[in-house]
Protein backbone atom coordinates (compact mmCIF):
# COMPACT_ATOMS: atom_id res chain seq x y z
CA UNK A 1 0.00 0.00 0.00
CA UNK A 2 1.63 3.43 -0.97
CA UNK A 3 1.49 6.14 1.77
CA UNK A 4 2.08 9.90 1.34
CA UNK A 5 3.52 10.43 5.36
CA UNK A 6 1.81 13.21 7.47
CA UNK A 7 1.73 16.89 6.21
CA UNK A 8 -0.26 16.84 10.07
CA UNK A 9 -1.44 14.55 12.30
CA UNK A 10 -3.85 17.26 14.28
CA UNK A 11 -7.21 18.92 12.44
CA UNK A 12 -6.83 22.51 12.61
CA UNK A 13 -9.40 24.80 14.53
CA UNK A 14 -12.07 21.91 15.97
CA UNK A 15 -12.68 21.18 12.34
CA UNK A 16 -12.97 17.31 10.67
CA UNK A 17 -9.98 15.88 9.18
CA UNK A 18 -9.97 16.97 5.52
CA UNK A 19 -11.96 20.43 6.06
CA UNK A 20 -9.67 22.43 7.15
CA UNK A 21 -7.82 24.79 5.27
CA UNK A 22 -4.30 24.81 7.06
CA UNK A 23 -2.32 21.93 7.46
CA UNK A 24 0.36 21.72 10.57
CA UNK A 25 3.60 21.20 8.66
CA UNK A 26 6.39 21.44 11.59
CA UNK A 27 6.71 23.75 15.17
CA UNK A 28 9.15 26.47 15.96
CA UNK A 29 11.70 25.05 18.89
CA UNK A 30 13.70 27.83 19.26
CA UNK A 31 16.02 30.71 17.72
CA UNK A 32 18.64 30.28 16.11
CA UNK A 33 21.97 32.49 16.52
CA UNK A 34 20.99 36.62 16.11
CA UNK A 35 19.71 37.33 13.51
CA UNK A 36 16.16 36.15 13.78
CA UNK A 37 16.69 32.10 12.31
CA UNK A 38 14.60 29.80 13.89
CA UNK A 39 14.53 26.05 14.35
CA UNK A 40 12.14 23.77 13.19
CA UNK A 41 11.17 20.46 14.38
CA UNK A 42 9.27 19.14 10.92
CA UNK A 43 6.32 16.43 10.70
CA UNK A 44 6.65 15.82 7.55
CA UNK A 45 8.74 12.70 5.92
CA UNK A 46 11.63 14.52 4.49
CA UNK A 47 13.04 17.44 7.04
CA UNK A 48 13.58 19.96 4.56
CA UNK A 49 9.48 19.27 2.75
CA UNK A 50 8.40 22.38 4.43
CA UNK A 51 11.00 24.54 1.99
CA UNK A 52 8.75 23.80 -0.57
CA UNK A 53 6.28 26.06 0.60
CA UNK A 54 7.05 30.00 0.39
CA UNK A 55 4.52 31.03 2.57
CA UNK A 56 4.21 29.62 6.07
CA UNK A 57 1.49 30.47 8.68
CA UNK A 58 3.02 30.65 12.08
CA UNK A 59 0.99 30.49 15.42
CA UNK A 60 -1.23 28.06 17.02
CA UNK A 61 -5.72 27.87 18.25
CA UNK A 62 -6.64 29.20 15.30
CA UNK A 63 -4.54 32.45 15.38
CA UNK A 64 -2.04 32.27 12.69
CA UNK A 65 0.10 35.28 10.90
CA UNK A 66 1.10 34.41 7.25
CA UNK A 67 5.24 34.80 7.04
CA UNK A 68 7.11 34.12 3.95
CA UNK A 69 10.33 32.01 3.68
CA UNK A 70 13.50 34.15 2.82
CA UNK A 71 15.84 31.38 3.20
CA UNK A 72 16.11 27.86 4.98
CA UNK A 73 18.55 24.57 5.15
CA UNK A 74 19.24 21.26 6.82
CA UNK A 75 21.24 21.38 9.99
CA UNK A 76 21.36 17.81 11.64
CA UNK A 77 17.82 16.68 12.87
CA UNK A 78 16.01 20.22 12.60
CA UNK A 79 15.13 22.73 9.99
CA UNK A 80 16.60 26.57 9.75
CA UNK A 81 14.31 28.64 8.61
CA UNK A 82 14.94 33.13 8.19
CA UNK A 83 11.28 34.16 7.87
CA UNK A 84 10.79 37.66 6.13
CA UNK A 85 10.15 40.43 9.13
CA UNK A 86 12.08 38.10 11.91
CA UNK A 87 15.52 40.10 11.74
CA UNK A 88 16.60 39.47 15.24
CA UNK A 89 16.86 37.01 18.39
CA UNK A 90 13.85 38.51 20.11
CA UNK A 91 11.50 38.19 17.17
CA UNK A 92 12.51 34.14 16.88
CA UNK A 93 12.26 33.76 20.58
CA UNK A 94 8.51 35.47 20.19
CA UNK A 95 7.39 32.92 17.74
CA UNK A 96 9.15 29.84 20.10
CA UNK A 97 6.67 26.94 20.58
CA UNK A 98 4.20 28.17 17.66
CA UNK A 99 3.15 25.54 14.88
CA UNK A 100 3.97 26.03 11.00
CA UNK A 101 1.16 25.21 8.54
CA UNK A 102 0.60 25.74 5.54
CA UNK A 103 -2.66 25.81 2.88
CA UNK A 104 -3.87 22.34 2.55
CA UNK A 105 -4.78 23.05 -1.31
CA UNK A 106 -0.54 24.27 -1.91
CA UNK A 107 0.25 20.16 -0.97
CA UNK A 108 1.00 18.15 -3.50
CA UNK A 109 -1.79 16.31 -5.22
CA UNK A 110 -1.86 12.33 -3.74
CA UNK A 111 -1.30 9.75 -5.98
CA UNK A 112 -3.42 7.09 -7.00
CA UNK A 113 -3.42 4.76 -3.52
CA UNK A 114 -1.34 7.21 -1.73
CA UNK A 115 -2.73 9.39 1.34
CA UNK A 116 -1.81 11.79 3.27
CA UNK A 117 -1.96 10.40 7.18
CA UNK A 118 -4.29 13.79 8.07
CA UNK A 119 -6.84 12.81 5.82
CA UNK A 120 -7.06 9.10 7.35
CA UNK A 121 -7.47 10.52 10.58
CA UNK A 122 -11.61 10.46 11.62
CA UNK A 123 -11.81 7.71 8.99
CA UNK A 124 -14.44 4.97 10.08
CA UNK A 125 -12.53 1.65 10.23
CA UNK A 126 -15.09 -1.48 9.37
CA UNK A 127 -13.27 -5.26 8.53
CA UNK A 128 -14.08 -7.51 6.20
CA UNK A 129 -17.41 -9.00 7.71
CA UNK A 130 -18.71 -4.88 7.95
CA UNK A 131 -18.39 -5.12 11.91
CA UNK A 132 -17.08 -1.38 12.96
CA UNK A 133 -13.78 -1.15 15.03
CA UNK A 134 -13.36 2.03 15.50
CA UNK A 135 -12.10 5.49 13.84
CA UNK A 136 -8.71 6.20 13.01
CA UNK A 137 -7.22 8.37 16.16
CA UNK A 138 -3.91 8.61 14.79
CA UNK A 139 -1.24 7.09 12.23
CA UNK A 140 1.94 6.16 14.16
CA UNK A 141 5.88 5.38 12.12
CA UNK A 142 7.38 2.31 13.18
CA UNK A 143 10.08 2.53 10.78
CA UNK A 144 9.23 -0.82 9.23
CA UNK A 145 5.67 0.57 8.71
CA UNK A 146 2.79 2.73 9.57
CA UNK A 147 0.17 1.95 11.95
CA UNK A 148 -3.28 2.87 12.22
CA UNK A 149 -4.72 3.93 15.63
CA UNK A 150 -8.06 2.96 15.99
CA UNK A 151 -9.97 4.26 18.68
CA UNK A 152 -13.25 1.86 19.31
CA UNK A 153 -14.49 -0.10 22.02
CA UNK A 154 -11.15 -0.37 22.56
CA UNK A 155 -7.88 1.00 21.10
CA UNK A 156 -6.35 -1.25 18.28
CA UNK A 157 -3.50 -0.89 15.86
CA UNK A 158 -3.22 -2.02 12.45
CA UNK A 159 -0.40 -1.98 10.39
CA UNK A 160 -0.86 0.39 7.28
CA UNK A 161 0.25 -2.47 4.43
CA UNK A 162 -1.71 -4.28 2.21
CA UNK A 163 -1.90 -7.75 3.60
CA UNK A 164 -4.21 -5.75 6.26
CA UNK A 165 -5.87 -2.82 4.31
CA UNK A 166 -7.80 -3.50 1.54
CA UNK A 167 -9.18 -0.86 0.70
CA UNK A 168 -9.61 3.02 1.13
CA UNK A 169 -12.55 4.68 0.19
CA UNK A 170 -12.13 8.69 0.51
CA UNK A 171 -15.71 9.16 -0.79
CA UNK A 172 -17.56 6.75 2.06
CA UNK A 173 -14.76 8.22 4.83
CA UNK A 174 -14.42 4.75 5.55
CA UNK A 175 -11.24 1.98 5.65
CA UNK A 176 -11.85 -1.95 4.92
CA UNK A 177 -9.53 -3.93 6.91
CA UNK A 178 -8.60 -7.81 7.53
CA UNK A 179 -9.10 -7.85 10.75
CA UNK A 180 -10.93 -9.79 13.21
CA UNK A 181 -12.89 -8.30 16.70
CA UNK A 182 -10.80 -10.57 18.64
CA UNK A 183 -7.36 -9.48 17.78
Amino acid sequence: MKRVPTESGVPLDGQKPGEDALVVMGRISAPYAIRGWVRIQTQTEYIDSLLDYPLWHVGRKGQWRPFRLVEGKVHGQYLLAHLEGMDDRDAAEAVTGMDIAVPREDRPVAEEGEYYWDDLIGLEVVNGEGAVLGKVDALLATGAHDVLQIQGERERLIPFVDAFVREVDMAARRIVVEWGLDY
